[in-house]
């Protein structure tokens, strides 16, 4: 008997020792990471790429690709994703906001969002700005609604794209207040930040992290923003609560995914690296001097978030019959 269970003891451990070297061989990372953002340079989400993507390089010792792939509000890199090999070394760094309208929005999408993409973890959370050019006469919300409602059409509000959460958030906004302005689309948040710099637009929500740089410099007036409280670098400007403004918890998102059916091992060692980088202090500092805020999450919670929020922005875009052409 002593034998029997001796030899089913080793029998155990030689199962083991097999099965290690393959878990192990699922978690690590046998060649370069790519980190798709499907929005243009010099936007949120490329910004948080390029603060996570060295760090990211050390932890699986692999070089990490930052890859633009704008177009279609963030869909024509998210089905890039979707459709890579699902092993995990292809992800996707997006405003997820963007991917719980899209259900809506695209009625013939060409990925499951829910089933094609695998969450990774949720990475931070930048509260929206409210900014005008400084040639239109307001400071205040109720100065920018008085001049909209006294100047029907004239405001035109620079958005991300068609389809964009900004976007819907300004139409919503609009229908709201009883206001009419100008839904102008541009290829990424840091293209319509910047033709409202320019005078070409003359009003924008927008990420913080993509936006203040202009509203610090100068070149946009903050009017109001999103989240819970103002922000310490913008502290004139009132909250949407304070304001009394809908759709006050609106904001970018951001968060990473992968490929669906990636193995659950090498989920979880990518969700346990990037938190050990959100954990960083200098990534918490350049993140919050933007405007965000480091929000760590498990692959579950971005789950639930996203499940929510496909219920909750679906019915804002069916509510204001918001059409992609």
């Amino acid at each position: 008997m002593k034998f029997r269970r001796l030899g089913a003891a080793v029998a155990a451990l030689a199962l083991c020792g097999a099965l290690i070297p393959t878990l192990v061989q699922a978690q690590s990372f046998d060649r370069p990471v790519r980190i798709v953002v499907p929005f243009a340079p010099g936007g949120t989400s490329d910004i948080l790429a390029r603060l996570i993507g060295p760090k990211l390089s050390e932890a699986v010792g692999q070089p990490v690709v930052v890859e633009n792939k704008p177009g279609a509000a963030g869909n024509i890199g998210a089905d890039a994703v979707a459709k890579a090999r699902p092993d995990g070394h292809t992800l996707l760094l997006m405003d997820i906001g963007s991917l719980a309208v899209a259900p809506s929005l695209f009625p013939d999408l060409s990925y499951d969002v829910q089933k094609d993409l695998a969450p990774v973890g949720m990475v931070m959370f930048g509260p929206y700005v409210l900014a005008v050019h400084p040639s239109v006469p307001a400071k205040t919300v109720p100065e920018l609604v008085a001049y909209a409602k006294a100047n029907p059409g004239k405001l035109a509000v620079a958005n991300s794209g068609v389809g964009a959460l900004n976007h819907i958030t300004s139409v919503a906004l609009a229908r709201d207040l009883g206001i009419e302005w100008k839904a102008v689309p541009y290829k990424g948040g840091a293209a319509a930040s910047r033709a409202v710099v320019s005078g070409e637009s003359t009003v924008i929500i927008n990420g913080a992290t993509a936006t203040l740089p202009f509203v610090t410099s100068k070149q946009l007036v903050g009017i109001a923003v999103t989240g819970d409280g103002r922000l310490p670098t913008l502290p004139e400007a009132q909250t949407f609560k304070e304001a009394k403004l809908p759709l006050a918890d609106a904001g970018t998102w951001q968060a990473i995914l992968t490929t669906g059916k990636a193995p659950p091992e090498v989920i979880a060692r990518l969700n346990a690296e990037l938190q050990k980088i959100l954990a960083m202090p200098e990534i918490k500092e350049k993140v919050a001097e933007q405007g965000g805020m480091v929000r760590p999450g498990t692959p579950d919670e971005v789950k639930a978030w996203l499940a929510a929020n496909i219920e909750s922005w679906g019915g804002i875009v069916r509510a204001a019959d918001i059409k992609t052409n």
